[in-house]
């Protein structure tokens, strides 16, 4: 009879637990890259529909809202009252979506309309980046 190499149950077993040991170190890390990636790609979605607007609004000399709806993480683009550009940025990167005030507006010179600055705040686990409106229409993260 001839015998076929296979491995015992004390080395799978050592294996197994190394594999685990492993596994329990780089959970949490990927987990953290992951939520780093959203955030970040979430924030850069935010900056484009910013600066679209602002360009919207100098390009068709009216003004243009941005309307920030932070129970259901979506932002949207609107022109001459009507939607141009709409994004569910909690549906795609799973991100909370928090802002001091729930709409801004660029006039026909793309400067911001209204008095007070406006803060968008995006996070997803422990990683937060925030989006500063100036008075002037100036978008920065």
């Amino acid at each position: 009879m001839r015998r076929v190499p296979a491995f015992t149950l004390l080395e799978l077993i050592v294996v197994m637990t190394l594999a685990g040991l492993l596994m329990a170190i780089a959970i949490p890390r990927l987990t953290a890259l992951r939520d780093a990636a959203a955030v970040r790609a979430a924030m850069g979605e935010l900056g484009a529909a910013f600066s679209m607007a602002r360009h919207t609004a100098i390009t068709r000399r009216t003004m243009v809202a941005i309307v920030l709806d932070t129970s259901a993480g979506v932002v949207e683009v609107h022109a001459f009252g009507q939607p141009v550009l709409r994004h569910g940025l909690h549906t795609v990167y799973g991100i909370v979506l928090r802002a001091n005030k729930d709409s801004t507006a660029y006039d026909a010179r793309g400067l911001g309309y209204g008095l007070a600055n406006l803060t968008v705040t995006v996070s997803r686990g422990a990683f937060v980046d925030t989006l500063t409106m100036s008075r002037l229409g100036g978008a920065r993260w």
